[in-house]
This record gives C-alpha cells, sequence and structure tokens, in this order.
C-alpha cells in the first residue's frame, strides 16, 4: 500500500469500529459507478462493425463473424477500461492485435465448423474496421478532453493523505485533463500546514466511507499519510459496497515502470485497486455454477452418501448426520452438514481439535473428506459455495477475530467446501494467520478460473487421501 510507515511493523490493530465487516444489509451495496466512456467506446466500435458488415460483408458470414468477433476481442484486451489518460496512438497496437485475433479466430472457425471463407476480402474488411475504429476513437477522444477541460466532465474526487503528494496530485488534477475534480483530503495526521493546503481535511480516515456517501464522491485516490497501513486497508475493505473507483500511488513511484494497466496523472503512476469480487460481471457466474454442480453432485453421490450413513450409523450409533453451527458470508449463521465422524459425546462447539476421538470410519471418511459430501446440500441452500474460505465455529471466530487483524475479513464472499488455504495444505491444527492470509488473497482475487482451479487441486487431493 502506500502509507509511509512500514508495512512489516504495523500495529496489529484492529482499526476503528466502522471499518470492520458489517452484517449483511448493513453496507450500502451499491452498483458499479456509471462509465460514461465505457459505453460510448462500445457503441462507437458496435456502429463501425455494422458500418463494415453492411458496407463490405456482402452476406459473407467470414467477414461478419470477424468484425462481431473483434467486439468481444476487445473487451478481453481491456479496450473498454474507463483510463484517465486517452491517447488513440495506445489503443493502437492493442486494436491491431485485436484484428489479428480476429482473423486468427475465423480461421479456426473456418477449419472446424465450416463457417465462411477467410480470404483476401476478409482481410481487408478487416484492416477496413481497424482504420474505422481508430477514426472513430480518435473522434471521441478529442471531444472528450475538450468536456473534461471545459468542466462538463467532472468526476468528484477524495485524496487520501494531505502531504506534499497529495498536494501535488491536487495541482496536476486541476488542469482539468483527466475529468477528475477534488474535493478535498482526508487524513489523521496532515503533514500540510493548513495555509499550504490547496483542499480542505474533510475528515480522518475512519470517516472515508461517510464521505464518500456525503460528497457522491466516485473517485478516491491513496497517496502517502502518516496512517499505519493496516489501518488504511481495514478501511477500504469497508468500503467494499460503495460504488466507487479506489486508485494508489505505488511505493517508489518514481522508478515505477509503467504499463497499459496503470493509470497516471502528470507522471505520477496510479494503481487501480482491484473491485470487489461482489462487483465483477462474472460474480453471478458463481451462484449459477454452484447450484448446478451441487445438485448433480448430490444425485451422484447419493449411493456413496447411504453407504457411509450406514457406515457412520454401525461405528457411532443412530443420527449419521451431524449439524454444527457455523459462522457465513457477512457474519450470519447457519448449521452446516457433515457426516458424523465422533462419538456424540465428543462432539464440541468450543474444542478446536478433536481428531484424535474419530474411530477408524470416521477416519477413513476424514482422510477421504467424504464427510464433507453433505455439505452440497448446503451449497444448493445459498449457505455455503462450492469454493470460499471454509467456515468456523462461532466461538473460534469471535476468538481468531480477536488475535488476527485479517481474520473476520474472510467473511466478504460465501463461505465454501474448499478453499485457497486448503489446497494449500491448510487443514486441521495448521496456522490461523496463514488460513486468513490464503482466504483474504482467495477474496480479493477472486476469479472464475481460481475457482475451477482450486476445485481441480481439491479432487486431487482426494485422490491423494489428503483430508485431515
Amino acid at each position: 500500500m502506500t502509507t509511509t510507515s512500514d508495512p512489516g511493523t504495523s500495529p496489529r490493530s484492529p482499526g476503528p469500529a466502522s471499518t470492520r465487516p458489517t452484517p449483511a444489509g448493513a453496507v450500502r451495496r451499491a452498483g458499479r459507478p456509471r462509465q460514461p466512456l465505457t459505453a460510448l467506446l462500445v457503441a462507437t466500435d458496435a456502429v463501425c462493425v455494422l458500418a463494415v458488415v453492411l458496407l463490405l460483408g456482402h452476406g459473407d458470414p467470414a467477414v461478419v463473424f470477424v468484425s462481431t468477433s473483434a467486439l468481444v476481442v476487445n473487451a478481453v484486451a481491456g479496450l473498454y477500461r474507463p483510463r484517465m489518460d486517452l491517447s488513440v496512438l495506445d489503443d493502437l497496437p492493442l486494436l491491431v492485435g485485436s484484428s489479428i485475433a480476429s482473423l486468427g479466430v475465423a480461421a479456426i472457425a473456418e477449419g472446424a465448423l465450416g463457417v465462411g471463407d477467410v480470404d483476401r476480402s476478409t482481410v481487408w474488411a478487416a484492416l477496413a474496421q481497424t482504420v474505422l475504429v481508430l477514426s472513430a476513437r480518435a473522434l471521441v477522444y478529442a471531444l472528450r478532453i475538450r468536456h473534461r477541460v471545459a468542466g462538463r466532465v467532472a468526476v468528484r474526487t477524495l485524496v487520501v493523505g494531505c502531504g506534499g503528494l497529495g498536494a501535488q496530485l491536487v495541482e496536476h488534477l486541476r488542469s482539468r485533463e483527466q475529468g477528475l475534480l477534488p474535493i478535498g483530503f482526508i487524513d489523521d495526521d496532515p503533514r500540510l500546514p493548513a495555509v499550504e493546503r490547496p483542499l480542505p481535511v474533510l475528515g480522518g480516515i475512519a470517516d472515508l466511507e461517510r464521505l464518500v456517501v456525503r460528497h457522491r464522491v466516485d473517485v478516491v485516490l491513496i497517496a502517502y499519510s502518516n496512517v499505519p497501513e493496516m489501518v488504511v486497508v481495514d478501511v477500504l475493505r469497508g468500503c467494499r459496497g460503495l460504488a466507487v473507483e479506489i486508485f494508489a500511488v505505488p511505493r517508489f513511484w518514481q522508478v515505477t515502470t509503467t504499463h497499459r494497466l496503470l493509470q497516471s496523472v502528470r507522471g505520477v503512476p496510479l494503481v487501480q485497486l482491484r473491485r470487489p469480487a461482489f462487483r465483477a460481471a462474472t460474480w453471478p457466474c458463481k451462484r449459477v455454477v454452484d447450484v448446478v454442480a451441487s445438485a448433480l453432485g448430490l444425485v451422484v453421490a447419493l449411493p456413496v452418501l447411504v453407504l457411509c450413513a450406514a457406515l457412520v450409523r454401525r461405528e457411532v450409533g443412530p443420527g449419521p448426520l451431524f449439524r454444527q453451527e457455523r459462522v457465513g458470508l457477512d457474519g450470519r449463521t447457519f448449521a452446516l452438514l457433515k457426516l458424523r465422524t465422533m462419538r456424540p459425546d465428543a462432539a464440541s462447539d468450543v474444542r478446536w481439535n478433536a481428531h484424535d476421538d474419530a474411530g477408524p470410519v470416521g477416519g477413513w471418511l476424514r482422510r477421504l473428506s467424504l464427510d464433507e459430501l453433505p455439505q452440497l446440500w448446503n451449497v444448493l441452500r445459498g449457505d455455503m459455495s462450492l469454493v470460499g474460505p471454509r467456515p468456523e465455529r462461532p466461538h473460534f471466530v469471535e476468538r481468531f477475530t480477536l488475535d488476527y487483524d485479517d481474520y473476520l475479513w474472510r467473511h466478504r464472499v460465501p463461505v465454501g467446501v474448499t478453499g485457497w488455504a486448503q489446497v494449500h495444505g491448510l487443514r486441521g491444527d495448521t496456522s490461523i494467520s496463514e488460513r486468513a492470509r490464503f482466504d483474504n488473497f482467495y477474496v480479493e482475487n477472486w476469479s472464475l478460473w481460481l475457482d475451477v482451479k482450486i476445485l481441480l487441486r481439491t479432487v486431487g487431493q482426494v485422490l491423494r487421501a489428503a483430508g485431515r
């Protein structure tokens, strides 16, 4: 992060109460910030595609395929993401690469499906579309910059850190070329004296969420400040429900190599923090996958479940199914289902490690993770996901929250049957701080592919009998 404190020596304080995760419904779950430039670029490219198809396509399926697939390739390449610096020359290499990739996809489709005929006319159509898109973008960017300088595009912005760098950013933004309108600083201990501040200090770091809502802020810039790093991290995580984009000046920014994923304000690089997982466009797909996979899994695993339940009943007596209260998304509790692997009198909500009380059948079920199969019903009900941080009992959640700074932040996404920590061997009596670190990495870096990777590694562990 971007504070002056040493990241390795930040105090182990949970931070202000307002920065801690809150129950569902307590956070204003706003949608994404308005992105008019993104919508305008998509519409412009779509018009260019339509023009090429109508004027040069002549009913050729290959031209239609190449032109329309270019929109998808452009999106994957990040050509529709909002940016502060608008330059058609920066887009040129990506647009050319997009056209070449679209031709390659069309050639593959022709060979595999017999769709269209990629020939010279198709190549000319792709070239014409690239030129047309570049020309249209040059016009859009010129108009956009003109509107910015005229003040018709002014995104309300807060700057965290009232020091030399924060003042420098404010001074740069006053040119209006980036379309950002700074309205004030946020800092607990401003370095600049009051007479040297270009803008007022509106509050402390713990007030960030409140000030974003009160002043209708769309962008937050994180510069250097005297606030301990972990406090800033907690506050930023606490803003996860707000429709706001957050940028941070990286450490040693003077020697940071720039690339297309970095924004910049007149030579000062800015790293855009990733949106929370639930604001990703693919997030709804996670629930769809959970429902379909858990339903199919229950059907396929039913004979195994019946056999395991019969073995458990024979070993521990009646009641092979075990219910235990666990903590899930946003601190909500639910009844987690498992196959009973211990005697009823050995189960406890406050005993951390009771694995030695498992009998031969119970130990076998644990090693193969078959005792977790009933949790597919929890997934189908919506209590859990297939992949996510493992749920824990309320007693230990309360205890670990006090002992480990990052523990409670695991509950920003649904808990899971398996997780990033578990596939790295953090099962049973292992380090809680490491688990929290791996779980929060998963939350910050979630993607559908990461879920798939975790599921595949979980299958490998089950086949190796690597359970607890």
